[in-house]
């Protein structure tokens, strides 16, 4: 005799829990959903994303800025054709900057080529850039005798060797991370719409509600 009550006691309780999951389903916003997915998909449309393209900024003003030193550095030495002849038709590992200006020239190339034309998501291509900057750099401060040629002797080098550096450091804090956070949450979003979408079925027509014919009188 006390089964009936109990059964409509726990039945009552069940919808009271299945209240906070109905808020819930309807808490979900497709339209939101939909307008993430569609800006993050107008983003990979337009090309790279706007933390790769600042770094694909920071590699061309290292180049442009190695150039300047160096171009610099010629005048102060006497007249750009003279001694540009000097360094580059009469090369001189121990005493000439063209080197320096070729290795922003690989840099630029090699990264450029890895993350703006391949858009390549891995740290391989700046740690190579940067190991082959830092070895060759190394190498040209211990061996050449650029520091006897003056302020230039110590510039050029450590603008170099910081400028790689700080690019590592970028590409491997800044723009790897951001973009696959904004990766998880383009699959997050549109895997909320789908389920929200599943949810929410479209809005009933017109044509789906309809009224039964009359009947006959006495039928």
């Amino acid at each position: 005799m006390n089964r009936v009550p109990g059964d409509a006691e726990n039945a009552h309780s069940s919808s009271v829990e299945s209240c906070p999951s109905l808020r819930d389903v309807h808490s979900i916003n497709p339209t939101q959903l939909m307008a993430r997915i569609e800006s993050y998909e107008g983003r990979e449309k337009k090309g790279i994303s706007d933390v790769r393209r600042t770094f694909c900024l920071f590699v061309t003003f290292d180049l442009l800025f190695i150039t300047l030193l160096w171009i610099i550095e010629l005048n102060v030495k006497g007249g750009i054709e003279t001694t540009l002849e000097k360094e580059v038709l009469h090369y001189d590992y121990s005493s000439s900057y063209f080197d320096i200006f070729l290795l922003a020239v690989f840099r630029f190339k090699v990264l450029i080529l890895a993350y703006a034309m391949c858009r390549l998501r891995h740290w391989w291509a700046i740690a190579f850039t940067t190991a082959v900057t830092s070895a060759f750099l190394l190498a040209k401060v211990i061996i050449s005798q650029l520091f006897s040629q003056g302020a230039f002797g110590y510039v050029l080098p450590i603008i170099s060797f910081i400028l790689a550096w700080i690019e590592t450091w970028f590409l491997d804090f800044k723009v790897l991370p951001q973009e696959a956070e904004e990766e998880n949450r383009f699959l997050i979003a549109q895997d909320a719409s789908e389920r929200a979408a599943l949810l929410h079925p479209g809005v009933l027509s017109d044509g789906q509600f309809y009224s039964p014919p009359e009947s006959v009188a006495g039928s």
